[in-house]
């Protein structure tokens, strides 16, 4: 950490300077953006730091990686995208002939991933719901490589004990002998919510995309671990594949961490004020929130005319941003899961509840649903 801020420093304080060392040249308080592509060498195989290419390293995206190292308790890579990331940390950790247990609610690019990319080499897969421990520790095997974990879960919002997990699934690995990783993907919760590495997962994925970056305005991913040589695996197979994230990218990205903590509170706000109003509507079913964030789901039978009918909530994918979003998510983000035991309700809708006023939400909400109410 910076040697700036105390060791037992609170979440918001961490979020503020996370990654923020003063630029030695001139002093500046904000890194600057390092635009190139190469770094001189002072003398063939001497670096100035650790730079020597872009591919493998650049000086504005190692401030953003010590920042969310420090915000997750870990060793962080960054990469141009959440799947990205998720790609090499599966290659770094399985092969061939290996296996992984997947949550049966999951992102729909992660399912994607291993169902289209990685089981043509051998990959095998289950899906589980992790809520139910039992079910989710017996489909652990000898060639179980990763067991990955979402909570909450995309899009039913599925919350899963997650400590509880880890114990239960370290305790089954060394039954049947199995070499394996516990991920969580954090995108969803955030630091400011949880930090599952200090429960004991060995890796931590984040699409940064969404409440990291916070604006709607960058694409990126990140990586972080508890362990140096799985941080070293993993940034092996991005140096060899090269999806990394631009200057730029990262600098905006780290700019969103700053207000992360202010940004999660008002989200939290408006997530409760929606998901209590969703609560009393006739015609609405399964409202889910789980107690944090801005993520809110329910179903509804014109689920396809009220995402076309807010005015507030724009109809969009992604989601973490200040500003509200709405979807269906069959139609859109977990089109990749149907016909699956991954598929989600065609009536299902998803809102990520923005900064806001929350009624000004609530009323778009209202609106909406009263026009699609037959």
């Amino acid at each position: 950490m910076s040697s700036k801020i105390p060791a037992d420093a609170k979440m918001a304080t961490r979020a503020v300077h996370a990654g923020l060392d003063p630029d030695p040249t001139y002093g500046s308080i904000i890194p600057p953006i390092h635009q190139t592509s190469t770094f001189v060498q002072p003398s063939p195989g001497e670096y100035v730091g650790d730079f020597d290419y872009a591919r493998s390293g650049n000086p504005t995206r190692a401030a953003l990686e010590k920042a969310l190292g420090q915000l997750e308790g870990g060793l962080a890579t960054t990469f141009s995208s959440g799947l990205a990331g998720e790609h090499a940390l599966i290659t770094a950790v399985a092969g061939t002939g290996g296996h992984v247990v997947l949550p049966n609610d999951l992102y729909g690019g992660t399912y994607r991933l291993v169902d289209s990319v990685f089981s043509r080499w051998g990959l095998q897969y289950d899906l589980v719901d992790q809520r139910d421990l039992d079910a989710t520790v017996a489909k652990i095997r000898p060639e179980t490589s990763v067991v990955w974990v979402e909570s909450p879960t995309n899009p039913l919002l599925n919350v899963v004990d997650v400590p509880a997990l880890i114990e239960r699934v370290r305790a089954r690995a060394k039954e049947v002998g199995a070499s394996l990783i516990v991920v969580v993907d954090n995108t969803f919760a955030t630091p400011i919510n949880q930090r599952p590495l200090e429960w004991g997962a060995d890796a931590v994925v984040h699409s940064t995309t969404k409440y990291l970056g916070g604006h709607s305005d960058v694409v990126g991913g990140a990586v972080v671990v508890r362990e140096k040589a799985l941080h070293a695996a993993v940034r092996h197979v991005q140096n060899s594949v090269g999806a990394i994230p631009g200057p730029f990218d990262c600098f905006l990205l780290h700019r969103g961490l700053r207000t992360l903590h202010l940004r999660v509170a008002q989200h939290t706000k408006n997530g409760e004020a929606v998901s209590a109003f969703l609560r009393t509507v006739d015609g609405v079913t399964d409202v889910r929130w789980p107690g944090f964030g801005g993520m809110v789901s329910f179903q509804h039978p014109g689920a396809l005319g009220i995402t076309t009918a807010t005015n507030i909530f724009s109809l969009a994918e992604s989601l973490g941003g200040v500003e509200s979003l709405i979807e269906v998510p069959a139609a859109m983000t977990h089109q990749s899961v149907a016909g699956s035991d991954a598929a989600v309700p065609a009536d299902l809708v998803r809102l990520s509840c923005g900064v806001e006023d929350p009624d000004d939400l609530v009323a778009d909400l209202r609106q909406a649903i009263a026009a699609n109410a037959g």
